[in-house]
């Protein structure tokens, strides 16, 4: 049964973005590149501030190796 329900899901998720193609038509590259190019631009800063975050916390792991605090 999960199969089932599984196939009707793509299947109603394929017949949304046919219908989408055809209302959006010429313009509808434009449209998946503007999604795909704000994804990636949400990706990226999450991963520069979680690289951010962790350079902080080496950074003051350090010092107080350094100060004989640990």
């Amino acid at each position: 049964m999960k199969t089932f329900l599984q196939f009707i899901l793509f299947m109603a998720m394929a017949a949304v973005v046919i219908l989408m193609a055809i209302v959006l038509g010429e313009l509808g590259a434009w449209y998946f590149a503007w999604l795909v190019g704000t994804g990636m631009i949400v990706l990226i800063t999450a991963a520069g501030g979680a690289l951010l975050d962790a350079q902080d916390e080496h950074a003051a792991h350090a010092a107080s190796i350094k100060t004989g605090d640990a």
